[in-house]
């Protein structure tokens, strides 16, 4: 398999415990890697043969953007459901930052990697 990645993509969302939290937007930064074969793509050099990375993020951003978790944990999985379920992805590695969630830290948060058809 091929990866096709996304890094960086910083979106603003609520997400925390604290009453703080819940009533301000903190960044997150995902860095996303993504199983497929680009080799259709390669040979048609058509965007419809391949995971259109634009598409992803802007779901993403749009998902991400009205969400209100309170744990990194649940919406790490939330994004990998949407990657595989609506994108066919078969692999996906997440890295989720949120930054300035711990005095001291460049960042903190989860990496996760899911599989199509994997039950949590």
């Amino acid at each position: 398999m091929d990866i096709i990645y996304l890094r960086d993509l910083k979106i603003d969302t609520v997400i925390g415990i604290y009453d703080w939290e819940r009533r301000i937007k903190q960044t997150v930064s995902l860095d996303l890697e993504m199983a497929t074969d680009i080799r259709k793509a390669a040979a048609s050099d058509a965007i419809e043969d391949t995971l259109d990375y634009k598409a992803v993020s802007k779901r993403l951003i749009q998902f991400v953007g009205e969400s209100q978790f309170q744990l990194v944990e649940t919406l790490a999985e939330r994004i990998c459901e949407i990657v595989i379920s609506e994108f066919q992805v078969p692999w996906v590695r997440l890295c989720l930052n949120k930054k300035g969630a711990v005095r001291f830290a460049d960042g903190v948060g989860v990496i996760i990697e899911r599989r199509a058809g994997e039950d949590a």
